[in-house]
């Protein structure tokens, strides 16, 4: 870790990252965070780059204040993972068909549901606080209530981009399942609202970056965004595990003979803000593209889909305010990748794996991200290495 001191900065930042190797538009995105009068701290992930709003891979600590933009517009955007019972030696030497089962009971892209999922038909699907949780819907904006029909049908689906669903496999052959989504769309519009509402706030007028508009405490529109935020976070942790019920049902049926079983599901955000308490202070911990690593707590980092992903453990490291990285992080953007590199070499670098290799998916490719094995060594005093998976099934919208 290092420090970077920048003129007019309140905080140093606190960089987990080679600053000769971050692009300057995330370098400036950094400066101005640091600028802002509610800051107390900015932690930078080895994951960094450029992001609309703030940069991914930030971890931005500030007093009565939350910027919606750092948040970004996947709110709650996250992974989750599970063992299963299974090993390489259950997988068949096909797997087409095992994709073709899982794309088939979970939409893609922006497909949803026919009508929506009922969590009472799913196995070992806890339910509790499903019925309250859909009666504060009634509290969210005003200006998103008309998507309700949508939000519950788009409930347990995958989304597009660099969301994924995916089989994979441990060192010691064991077989996983893992998946990455967020908010769907009632994330998107919630965010999209209150990003445009801190914008027009006579207190953000002077801000370097119009993007940086934040909400400040003891106010209508700090409680409003609040409610609204917390709820998509939850929406996007039910959306997981809603994905992952239908995914666990989707091998019981391919593996019957097997009679798979799973370990406890492993899960985190990665796009969210949390109240924290750091040197006696109580302040709103927004984490873009970073995942929390308290001591002892369980995260995953995946790579690209061609290379890989870890399972870790936090150590609780008070300088990145308990965070680590949430991934590889892109090196090049989406128009870029799509510049440079064509479907011939999306299939070399996907050899392997049984996933779409059309032009849909190029700005994918694993060399579009940064070496995924580098990210997890810049981070040693973040979190442990518990298990590292490859994937042999990837599934994109």
């Amino acid at each position: 870790m290092s420090y970077v001191e920048m003129p007019g900065a309140k905080v140093p930042i606190r960089m987990w990252a080679d600053p000769a190797t971050v692009e300057e538009g995330a370098l400036q995105q950094l400066r101005n965070v640091a600028t802002l009068p509610w800051i107390k701290g900015l932690a930078v992930m080895p994951d960094v780059h450029y992001g609309k709003g703030a940069t991914v891979g930030s971890v931005i600590a500030m007093r009565g204040a939350v910027c919606p933009a750092a948040v970004g517009v996947d709110i709650g955007c996250g992974m989750s993972a599970v063992k299963t019972s299974l090993t390489v030696n259950d997988l068949p030497g096909d797997l087409s068909r095992l994709r073709s089962r899982i794309e088939q009971a979970i939409p893609v892209g922006r497909g949803m549901h026919d009508d929506p999922v009922d969590p009472g038909r799913l196995h070992g699907f806890a339910t509790s606080g499903w019925d309250e949780f859909w009666g504060r819907f009634g509290g969210v904006a005003e200006a998103v209530r008309f998507r309700q029909d949508r939000a519950h049908k788009q409930m347990g689906t995958l989304g597009s981009g660099n969301h994924f669903v995916e089989v994979c496999t441990d060192t010691n052959g064991s077989v996983w399942l893992m998946l990455h989504s967020g908010s769907r769309n009632i994330g998107k519009e919630l965010a999209d609202h209150h990003i445009g509402v801190a914008q027009g706030l006579p207190h953000n007028q002077g801000l370097v970056d119009r993007d940086l508009a934040v909400f400040v405490a003891d106010t209508p529109q700090m409680a409003a965004y609040r409610n609204d935020l917390f709820w998509a976070q939850e929406y996007a942790k039910y959306n997981r595990s809603i994905m992952m019920a239908l995914l666990k049902d989707v091998v019981r049926k391919e593996f019957r003979k097997a009679r798979p079983t799973f370990e406890p599901e492993i899960s985190c955000h990665h796009n969210y803000v949390a109240e924290e308490r750091y040197e006696g202070m109580d302040l709103l911990v927004t984490r873009k593209g970073a995942i929390r690593a308290g001591s002892g707590e369980y995260g995953i980092i995946p790579g690209s889909m061609g290379t890989g992903s870890y399972i870790v453990k936090g150590l609780g490291n008070p300088g990145s305010f308990n965070s680590a990285s949430h991934g590889a992080g892109r090196r090049m953007s989406r128009n870029a990748a799509k510049r440079r590199f064509s479907t011939r070499d999306l299939e070399q670098q996907t050899q392997g794996v049984e996933c779409r290799k059309d032009s849909g998916v190029v700005d994918e490719i694993p060399g579009a991200y940064k070496p995924i094995e580098q990210v997890i060594d810049q981070q040693r005093d973040l979190v442990e290495v518990v298990v590292k998976l490859k994937q042999v099934v990837c599934v994109k919208g």
